[in-house]
């Protein structure tokens, strides 16, 4: 498709990509092939930007260093990756010079996307719906922050093509237009670091629906008091779907012993049996079924291919994701769990925890509720890994009379974390990562985290002839 408007947009206008990692180089590309000559100005922090492709364009200015988010204002548009956060610059930005792929992409093609976002619970929610459109026969796309920069898929879609889109709330902040149809999943506390404060976060996550007009599509967690504060704030009156624990005045759905119904009023509408149709464990993974499949009626998909989608979907890596069985001992990588709520929902998914493996990046998190669910709902063995690690056992020692683990270790070598967990977890129970915390401080991501974990889970075993 002809991307029209975000050309005549960016036509004759002095732009800045800010941040050159995935998304920024996508930038550069999209614009390159719409601005054959047009003076296009890089910047990003890294010094290794000057080996880039980027840096033998004669009419690419670049700008590296510390000082690469200075004299922002000088442009008409700062084309900002979603890393970038403007919370930590002396100086204030216009708001209206900011504006990224997704601003751009949804004011251009927002009819054709189902956009989705939510602290937790997205990747998945996303990769179902997509799949679930997919086996259906749909044209559909899946991009966004799952992977694929928006710019990216322009060239593959005609207008029947439906847009999966997952989005952070990075890619949300300064946003124009939402999506025709969009999914809020939960918001919890996280990003600290990026947003500076918990009520930017949450403004920058209600901008998936905040945007549209009565007349579309938004399905959201009805039991996630957050978002209905932020829905009665911006006046938000929709075509929507609510799902959770409650009843409601309009169409909603519940989940109650593996069935998912749907109602209007009190008149049921729908159910689907998911006893024999879902690999995914846990109360909050109903939830994300619950989304998709609200998403998936509005579509009007039949009830058998909802079903038969919901059959052949594995879920995603590195979340609740089964590493094997060993010693009797069954490992489980949960590293994408980086906040409290997240490592709460993975035990309470998996039941029979004797090992957990906490901590990380400390961005400040409120870990009070965790501390407590640990200290009414024992596990055996507890590993702290990381400064978050230190700070969670320090609070639990200190601030609560809550009984301590029988087993801690407080360590960063993740060896020697799988070798704890293989020495002291039981039989027929489960060792489980799911740190309730962000990786940086030892890793580049979470998928780093996780796949480390699971190497040395690996290891180990064949070293034991397990």
């Amino acid at each position: 498709m002809q991307p029209d408007f975000i050309i005549n947009k960016l036509d004759g206008k002095k732009i800045i990509i800010l941040g050159y990692g995935r998304e920024g180089s996508s930038s550069y590309h999209f614009l390159r092939r719409h601005f054959p000559s047009m003076h296009i100005t890089v910047a990003d922090k890294s010094e290794t930007l000057k080996q880039e492709e980027v840096s033998k364009d004669p009419n690419v200015t670049m700008i590296t260093g510390d000082e690469y988010d200075r004299n922002l204002n000088e442009y008409d548009f700062i084309l900002k990756s979603p890393g970038i956060s403007f919370s930590k610059l002396d100086y204030l930005v216009e708001t209206e010079r900011i504006t990224s792929q997704t601003d751009l992409f949804l004011q251009e093609f927002h009819a054709q996307v189902v956009g989705i976002t939510g602290t937790k619970g997205k990747s998945t929610t996303a990769s179902l719906i997509y799949h679930l459109f997919k086996e259906a026969g749909r044209d559909t796309i899946l991009a966004g922050n799952i992977g694929v920069p928006l710019f990216d898929i322009i060239d593959k879609m005609t207008p029947q093509t439906v847009v999966v889109a997952e989005l952070s709330a990075h890619q949300l902040e300064f946003l124009h237009r939402s999506p025709d149809y969009a999914v809020l999943l939960n918001i919890y506390q996280e990003h600290l670091d990026h947003f500076n404060s918990f009520n930017n976060y949450q403004i920058a996550k209600i901008n998936i629906a905040r945007f549209q007009e009565e007349r579309q599509f938004f399905v959201y967690n009805g039991d996630n008091q957050l978002i209905e504060d932020l829905i009665d704030s911006y006046d938000l009156n929709r075509n929507r779907v609510i799902f959770g624990t409650e009843r409601h005045s309009g169409i909603y759905a519940m989940c109650d012993d593996h069935v998912v119904r749907f109602y209007n009023g009190k008149t049921l509408l729908d159910e689907y049996d998911l006893t024999d149709h879902t690999h995914l464990p846990g109360r909050h993974n109903y939830f994300n079924i619950m989304a998709a499949i609200a998403v998936a009626r509005h579509f009007n998909l039949t009830q058998e291919q909802i079903l038969n989608g919901l059959s052949s979907f594995r879920g995603l890596p590195h979340r609740l994701e089964l590493v094997g069985k060993f010693k009797d001992i069954t490992f489980y990588n949960d590293s994408i769990s980086t906040i409290p709520e997240a490592a709460i929902a993975a035990v309470k998914a998996l039941r029979r925890v004797d090992t957990l493996i906490l901590g990380g990046y400390d961005r400040g998190i409120d870990y009070t509720s965790l501390i407590e669910f640990l200290g009414e709902n024992p596990i055996r063995n507890v590993v702290f890994t990381g400064p978050a690690g230190e700070r969670i056992l320090n609070e639990w020692k200190t601030t609560t009379s809550l009984p301590l683990p029988e087993n801690i270790l407080e360590e960063n070598d993740f060896q020697k974390i799988v070798l704890f967990a293989f020495q002291h977890t039981k039989p027929n129970k489960i060792a489980l990562l799911s740190p309730a915390a962000a990786s940086y401080n030892q890793f580049k991501n979470f998928e780093e985290r996780g796949d480390l974990f699971k190497k040395y889970i690996l290891e180990y075993a064949k070293d034991q002839n397990l």
